[in-house]
């Protein structure tokens, strides 16, 4: 999934590394007494605000990958994000969705979402209580064997491929615009939902401490989009 995702990444117009504290990038610490690595890359691009994988191990077991694009808000963009959560008994969780800031995703993203093929998968999972911040097109599941797995990475290849030909035609709307406006309180408020998953705070808080998760929820994964 990270080589796929790095893939698509690399097809984006003018990226840039994304400026953050060394100490930020590549984090060890501990929990229960095993060893936890995090390592982040992140960039930024033309119509992206912030790119942001993440790739976290614990033990010889638990894999997590997680990667969200944030858009500039003057694009009329969805926000992509993916995670999966792995253990030796395989992945027992995997989310992809294209999250929209405004009342509805944009046209260009619907046409195109409108006529995949979403494949099928025999587990689907309950979204969380402050999900409603996911479009219609969430798949949140538990794959059962190799071909579901494979059947979600293409799914993720498919949507990351959707979001590109959108942003390559999206034309930026100027910073006082009321859509730009709208689209930033939209993002503003998937980033304060999504800092209400309590079980990744918590994680962050035993390894670490509970500032630290803080600051970790607040300056890598969720920041708020800046002010203009």
């Amino acid at each position: 999934m990270a080589v796929r995702i790095k893939m698509r990444r690399s097809e984006l117009p003018d990226l840039s590394p994304f400026v953050v504290d060394p100490d930020l990038e590549a984090i060890w610490g501990k929990i229960d007494g095993e060893d936890l690595f995090i390592r982040n890359e992140l960039y930024f691009c033309r119509g992206f605000r912030k790119l942001h994988l993440e790739l976290a191990f614990m033990g010889t077991g638990l894999q997590i990958l997680h990667c969200v694009f944030f858009p500039e808000p003057t694009f009329d963009l969805p926000i992509f994000g993916v995670d999966l959560v792995a253990g030796p008994g395989g992945i027992s969780a995997a989310i992809v969705d294209l999250s929209p800031v405004r009342a509805e995703l944009p046209e260009s993203v619907l046409e195109h979402l409108s006529t995949l093929s979403i494949p099928f998968f025999s587990q689907t999972r309950e979204l969380p209580p402050w999900g409603s911040i996911f479009s219609p097109y969430v798949q949140f599941i538990r794959p059962v064997n190799k071909k579901e797995e494979g059947c979600f990475l293409d799914l993720v290849d498919d949507y990351l491929k959707i979001l590109i030909a959108s942003l390559l035609l999206t034309v930026p709307d100027q910073p006082d615009s009321p859509f730009t406006i709208e689209r930033y309180q939209g993002q503003s408020s998937y980033c304060l939902q999504q800092k209400r998953n309590d079980k990744t705070r918590s994680v962050l808080a035993k390894a670490f401490d509970p500032q630290w998760a803080d600051r970790y929820l607040a300056e890598v994964l969720f920041d708020m989009p800046p002010n203009f």
